[in-house]
């Protein structure tokens, strides 16, 4: 073939690929885009088609590099056998001995929980171990206002919030408690866990400040990892210590000459030692040295104050001064599901930002109303938390003052009693962590044998978590208070939980038990 023929020949295979292109719908539009953009523009014409080839080489390229001088391509028969000799990890770690011996003395309770519950053997209980303090889920108008619920909007909504999730009883909650805590505004959760370990990475980011006491619980942590914010640990309810640590983020961020988003998280109540944060000092230091509040009041909600509405109302504090305050649905008012409430602006960025409300199913409505009604009667009846505060100093003074092994660490008005060996009794007998939560559950074993179900503090998730280093987290025994059982019922309650203690502490070690141990 000639050059001429060659000339033809392209010429020929041109046209007709240029006819088989204008029969492309739209081919037309492009033709025209090319030739005005190459006669204005021929730079941007070169630089567009570079980035078209590019493209269609990206897409050709394989997922992974294969021309590494060591890589090796592997048979058939090769990855088949390396296949069959593959074993997953397992997703939780196998249960320790202690574990199992606790397992198998697992109480199961047959039919609805309350302040008396029938267990799987038969045998009635006192139940000191649920956190019904008020006896709310025996309630007969709740019960018939949540079946009521049901029947009308179903079991659940089967759709994620700001979608066909949010219903009408959704808001009307969020309503009940901004108006309840006096805030502008708040947002439901469907998931109480899911709450502070969402908003905390909603507002903080990677390079921003927080503050945290050191005993915060596991769900806190786990909103302070997913964060990647730079964290700073005070000791806990050491308010000395904590203006020193924010003086010293401040003092490094003026040095730096950088502003970040900076907050203090902490609890209410304290999930593993049962004791309150100084809130009006928290707002003083705050205020000192422009900080903003993450309060976790899971555990104070519906606890302290004189109508249950937490923290501020306990210590005089006024909500709105309070950035964020965080709670639960679920425990005391027996509905389910979480709530983040404050200023119209924070409410209005978790609706589009925290991933737990984005990405979940909508609160079931059943539940929602469960928490309205259950607000509306801690309002109207704020003799029930009297009670309940009349029981806890009744268990008190049958175990703290009185028994010569354990002592309470938790606040006076807080129904969930954590129980530790006093600090003679664990130096004496030389007593590990390990040895503890052994004790505690011989001693849960007696008082059970004798007709009160108690637990102890499960602490075991939170080893291992974001700043747990050099935290001692004691193990406690855990007695859950409750306004659905009289004076007297509590009393004798208490005098079972002491003499069992007194058993387990005074019998002579066997041969059994100190190879257990």
């Amino acid at each position: 073939m000639d050059l001429h023929e060659a000339q033809a020949y392209m010429q020929a295979s041109l046209h007709e690929i240029s006819h088989a292109f204008q029969k492309v719908p739209g081919s037309a539009v492009l033709i025209r885009y090319i030739q005005s953009s190459y006669q204005n523009d021929p730079v941007r014409s070169a630089i567009e088609l570079i980035l078209v080839i590019f493209f269609v080489r990206y897409l050709l390229s394989p997922s992974y590099p294969n021309h590494d001088p060591n890589y090796v391509k592997l048979r058939e028969d090769e990855i088949d056998e390396l296949v069959r000799e593959w074993e997953p990890e397992p997703l939780v770690a196998p249960q320790t001995a202690f574990e199992e011996a606790e397992s198998e003395k697992q109480p199961v309770i047959v039919g609805p929980t309350g302040p008396k519950v029938k267990l799987s053997n038969g045998k009635t209980v006192l139940n000191l171990a649920s956190y019904n303090f008020y006896n709310l889920n025996a309630s007969e108008s709740i019960k018939d206002k949540a079946i009521q619920i049901l029947r009308t909007y179903g079991v659940g909504p089967c759709g994620p919030p700001q979608f066909y999730g949010t219903q009408d009883v959704h808001m009307n909650t969020e309503h009940d408690i901004a108006t309840f805590l006096g805030t502008q505004s708040s947002i439901v959760y469907s998931h109480a866990f899911s709450t502070i370990s969402s908003v905390i990475p909603t507002f903080c980011k990677r390079g921003d400040v927080i503050v945290a006491d050191n005993m915060v619980n596991y769900s806190i942590r786990k909103g302070l990892e997913a964060s990647r914010s730079n964290i700073r640990w005070y000791e806990h309810n050491d308010m000395e210590d904590l203006e020193r640590v924010m003086k010293k983020v401040v003092e490094e961020q003026a040095k730096k000459k950088i502003l970040t988003r900076r907050f203090i998280v902490t609890e209410g109540l304290f999930e593993m030692v049962g004791d309150c944060s100084d809130l009006p000092k928290l707002v003083e230091l705050k205020e000192k040295y422009k900080f903003r509040i993450a309060l976790d009041e899971t555990w104070s909600f519906g606890v302290l104050g004189r109508n249950g509405r937490g923290l501020t109302e306990a210590q005089n504090v006024d909500s709105e001064a309070v950035d964020m305050i965080i709670g639960s649905l679920a425990g005391p008012l027996c509905a389910a599901g979480g709530f983040c409430a404050g200023s119209k602006d924070v409410v209005r960025h978790q609706r589009i930002n925290a991933a737990s409300y984005t990405y979940s199913a909508a609160l079931p409505a059943m539940a929602a109303v469960t928490a309205s009604e259950t607000l509306n009667v801690l309002q109207c009846n704020p003799d029930i938390l009297l009670q309940c505060r009349e029981n806890i100093r009744a268990m008190k003074a049958q175990l703290d003052p009185r028994s010569d092994w354990v002592q309470c660490t938790s606040d006076p008005e807080n129904p969930v009693m954590l129980l530790v060996f006093k600090p003679d009794v664990v130096q004496s007998r030389r007593l590990s962590d390990e040895d503890q939560e052994r004790l505690f559950l011989e001693i849960a074993d007696e008082a059970l044998t004798n007709g009160v179900l108690v637990t102890r503090l499960k602490s075991l998730p939170l080893i291992g978590s974001i700043g747990t280093k050099d935290v001692n987290i004691k193990p406690a025994l855990k007695v859950c208070i409750t306004s659905g059982l009289s004076k007297k019922e509590i009393e004798k309650a208490g005098v079972t939980i002491r003499h069992a203690i007194t058993k387990i502490m005074t019998r002579k070690p066997n041969r059994q038990s100190s190879l257990a141990a």
